[in-house]
């Protein structure tokens, strides 16, 4: 499932640096493997979720948020936000607030279908901002309470949003997913490439280039 990217507010383009508006491990070891030189610049802003929002735009708006709050800091820069939240039952799963929470959040998803929603965001040029959301199915097989323990127990859910890591521990509670691995990850890598080239920018794996 994917939304098309909207751009806003058109301004001027130029090739700077790039700095990324998370300290996520897994962004920052998603945009390293990319090969490209960036700045890690957490934004620090209110994640909480607005009444009556929807999962995927508040995923989409806070990723828009994180991007510019860290471009109005760093005008010269092209600015990464991005944000994942986990869906099921109509229910956001944020990151659990403890190991018991963990278990819980765990054992609602075993078993079935949950959806995972990455925004991510381009910020540039003083409020230019292209920007998306990343929509994937996952599938979790089933498992007890004994399990979920335990995986709790490695400390890796803890945090992240919907208590678990695919790209680790977690692999072993997933049984398939419909769509882009690297948003469940948290930064969708061609949903990014294709925002930097609607700024003008081109990746050729040696980095960035004018268009």
């Amino acid at each position: 499932m994917q939304a098309m990217n909207a751009v806003h507010e058109p301004g001027t383009a130029r090739l700077p640096r790039l700095v990324l508006a998370s300290g996520s491990p897994r962004r920052i070891q998603l945009l390293s493997q990319l090969g490209l030189p960036f700045d890690v610049v957490p934004s620090e802003i209110d994640e909480t979720l607005r009444s009556g929002e929807e999962p995927a735009p508040h995923a989409e708006r806070l990723a828009r948020e994180k991007a510019l709050a860290v471009a109005a800091r760093h005008p010269d820069a092209v600015v990464l936000g991005a944000d994942t939240v986990v869906l099921v039952d109509g229910d956001v799963l944020g990151k659990p607030l403890d190991t018991e929470h963990a278990v819980r959040m765990l054992l609602r998803l075993q078993g079935r279908e949950h959806t995972v929603a990455t925004g991510v965001a381009v910020a540039h040029d003083g409020g230019r901002v292209v920007s998306g959301v990343e929509q994937v199915r996952v599938r979790f097989r089933r498992f007890d309470e004994a399990l979920a323990r335990a995986y709790v127990s490695t400390g890796e859910p803890l945090d992240k949003a919907g208590a678990y890591g695919i790209q680790g521990y977690g692999s072993a509670l997933v049984e398939g997913i419909e769509g882009d691995y690297f948003a469940v990850i948290g930064l969708p890598v061609v949903r990014l490439l294709t925002q930097l080239e609607l700024l003008g920018l081109h990746y050729d794996f040696r980095g960035l280039s004018r268009r």
